[in-house]
């Protein structure tokens, strides 16, 4: 199983970015000592923008050592050579996304119920799971209803497969997320919305070194 780096998980997508491009917002991420940065952004941006954007931030996670994830677009991150793809329940199957992007790409695979992290476990295929939201969040035109801390601590007891705590995680709550065994955890708006996103991060970090986070 690949590994997944503990710590903070970005996200960025233009429309959350406070009128910043994904391009400046990952750049304060990864100065900030983000691990992942996952770009997200749907059919309504232009492929070709895509495309630019994603080579561009593919070479600088490269340059930094952080790993580069793109949601659902499988040949967008093939064609910029992304560490690999993170997928939702609504998806292509993920045995048929391994088929595509070949054994050594990186995949995620969202869940949000027991009976997901199970089969996704069963079926060996995938890298990591996405274990929310674990609070109500807005990030998403058609968010899942919270699954609360209870998922979590199924996963943490049940799942052997690495994952990210997801969904709602902001300053306030990440310390109750941490207290529940997560050890990567992503938070969207609380990072791509702040007004100075290095400073965000810093705070962040602080609390994760409270429980040996690195």
């Amino acid at each position: 199983m690949k590994h997944l780096p503990a710590g903070l998980y970005g996200i960025v997508t233009e429309k959350l970015c406070k009128g910043r491009s994904v391009i400046e917002v990952a750049e304060a991420m990864i100065a900030g000592g983000v691990r992942i940065i996952q770009y997200r952004e749907k059919e309504d941006k232009p492929k070709n923008i895509q495309y630019q954007e994603c080579l561009t931030l593919r070479k600088m996670t490269k340059e930094a050592g952080v790993l580069f994830l793109i949601n659902d677009f499988i040949d967008l991150a093939l064609a910029c050579e992304a560490d690999g793809v993170h997928i939702g329940q609504e998806d292509l199957p993920p045995a048929v996304v391994r088929k595509l992007v070949g054994p050594s790409k990186i995949i995620g695979l969202s869940t949000h119920s027991p009976e997901q992290a199970q089969r996704a476990q069963q079926e060996g295929i995938v890298d990591y799971i996405g274990v929310g939201p674990l609070f109500p969040t807005q990030t998403k035109v058609h968010p899942e209803g919270p699954v609360g801390l209870a998922y979590l601590d199924y996963v943490t007891k049940h799942i052997t497969l690495p994952f990210v705590a997801i969904g709602g995680i902001k300053e306030h709550n990440l310390e109750e997320v941490l207290k529940h065994s997560a050890k990567t955890v992503c938070l969207v708006t609380e990072i791509t919305e702040a007004d100075n996103i290095f400073e965000k991060l810093r705070a962040l970090n602080e609390i994760l070194r409270k429980y040996g986070i690195p």
